[in-house]
């Protein structure tokens, strides 16, 4: 496992770290076998891992929690998010302040977070949905301050809306927060145009989620896959989103090298870029987790495939399906 620099916190983190929400929010998780997981991946030198009250309200913070104990020496960087007060994602241009994250609002998750697990201070706080627009009014700002400076937590962090990357430029370059979570991958490559050098200019880690496309760059998904009612992709791969999603991953096929799957080469697209501190693929299982943070010792895919792979970009506006 190869370690970054985790922005200007410093830490070092794991160049492929944990996603979390899959054990609460998709079917076919199975305790024992998500414990097994997550163990195996501190073993293999994983230690960078992402939740948020909203998986589960509050169940996956609390596995976090368990998993922190069972490893008292090693040094495990834990990141949660807080809900926004409407409990409505994506926020919409419209939302308030006082809509998503009032202070009050705020300190009354940070709190419960922090029960849910049972540690003492998470090292990222992040806001599970974000507006620019957010910046105008700093009482968001003065409550995590003063919550940082309690020691709940080390850093700030935003999670980005899916497919606006350009919505948390402006508080990367307000100074204001450490970290910025988005979505990168082969199909989401716009992150680089604008939000990545900003990052980078200001010293602002990089989280890069769903490398998976949510499952269609593992190369697995055709048209006629579905999933229970109770699972949340039944919801996102609505046929126009599932047969769009399949026809573009088969276009993928005759790039893929004969030593690499699709899987693969999605994974390390993800962490080719500099900017990028940690990547989080969603794993629920002992074979999922070898196979991915093994990645990290092949390395950034070359050069001449990254260049193909440019013209794969797919770019997408937030409907009502996406979430």
């Amino acid at each position: 496992m190869k370690y970054r620099r985790f922005g200007r916190t410093d830490g070092q983190v794991s160049e492929i770290g944990y996603g979390m929400w899959g054990m609460a929010g998709w079917t076919g998780s199975d305790l024992n076998e998500v414990n097994r997981a997550l163990h195996r991946s501190v073993e293999l030198g994983c230690n960078f891992f992402d939740t948020a009250w909203g998986y589960g309200a509050g169940k996956s913070e609390a596995i976090l929690g368990d998993l922190v104990r069972a490893f008292p020496d090693r040094k495990l960087y834990t990141a949660t998010k807080i809900p926004p007060k409407n409990f409505q994602w994506p926020s919409r241009r419209e939302y308030s302040l006082d809509d998503c994250f009032p202070p009050e609002h705020i300190e009354e998750y940070v709190s419960s977070s922090l029960k849910n697990s049972g540690l003492a201070s998470f090292d990222l706080m992040q806001f599970h949905t974000w507006e620019d627009s957010w910046l105008r009014d700093d009482r968001w700002y003065h409550k995590m301050a003063d919550l940082k400076a309690q020691g709940l937590f080390q850093a700030i962090g935003i999670s980005l809306n899916r497919w606006e990357p350009w919505n948390g430029i402006e508080a990367v370059k307000s100074g204001l927060i450490d970290a910025v979570q988005v979505i990168y991958n082969i199909f989401d490559q716009n992150p680089e145009d604008e939000l990545f050098p900003a990052c980078q200019k200001h010293d602002v880690a990089v989280i890069a989620r769903v490398p998976f496309d949510e499952g269609t760059l593992t190369g697995t998904l055709t048209k006629s896959s579905t999933w229970p009612k109770e699972d949340w992709r039944s919801t996102y791969f609505v046929p126009e989103n599932l047969n769009a999603s399949v026809e573009r991953a088969d276009a993928l096929r005759p790039l893929i090298p004969a030593d690499m799957t699709m899987a693969e080469m999605a994974l390390r697209f993800s962490f080719s870029h500099p900017a990028v501190s940690t990547v989080i693929p969603g794993m629920r299982s002992l074979r999922n987790v070898e196979a991915n943070l093994a990645t990290s010792d092949t390395g950034p895919l070359p050069e001449s495939l990254r260049d193909q792979l440019k013209e794969h970009r797919w770019v997408r506006q937030p409907t009502t399906w996406s979430q």
